[in-house]
């Protein structure tokens, strides 16, 4: 009974870690099935956006990553790795992702959340 249930918890650990793809297209090791992501669009340019964005991340850590071909961002906030990717939907409409992990991989939706809104107050106030 003792060795069924080490197999069985050994078997609930094994499914529950994993690898995750960040907004950069990179893969890490933590939890795979977190909701770690905020998406929103904004009747901008990418490029507005992503300065805001780059703005946003200045003011509330350290940037330590921008890719200005892929118009990604990397930030650390918190302790926490951020990752912003800024994309064309349609001409004049732009998509943002915000993503947030701990150094354990864990998610954080509720720092992404805060950013995400603090990337569209950032816009309103640029008009």
């Amino acid at each position: 009974m003792n060795k069924l249930l080490m197999v069985v918890l050994t078997l609930m650990a094994a499914l529950a870690t994993g690898c995750y793809t960040t907004e950069t297209g990179s893969k890490k090791f933590g939890m795979p099935f977190a909701d770690d992501t905020i998406e929103s669009r904004y009747q901008r340019s990418v490029a507005q956006v992503f300065t805001a964005s780059k703005e946003v991340l200045a003011f509330n850590g350290t940037l330590t990553g921008e890719n200005t071909i892929d118009n990604t961002l990397q930030a650390k906030v918190d302790n926490k790795t951020v990752w912003v990717r800024v994309d064309e939907i349609e001409t004049g409409v732009a998509r943002s992702f915000v993503q947030v992990r701990g150094s354990a991989g864990g998610a954080d939706i509720n720092l992404a959340a805060e950013l995400d809104k603090q990337i569209a107050l950032k816009l309103t106030q640029a008009r």
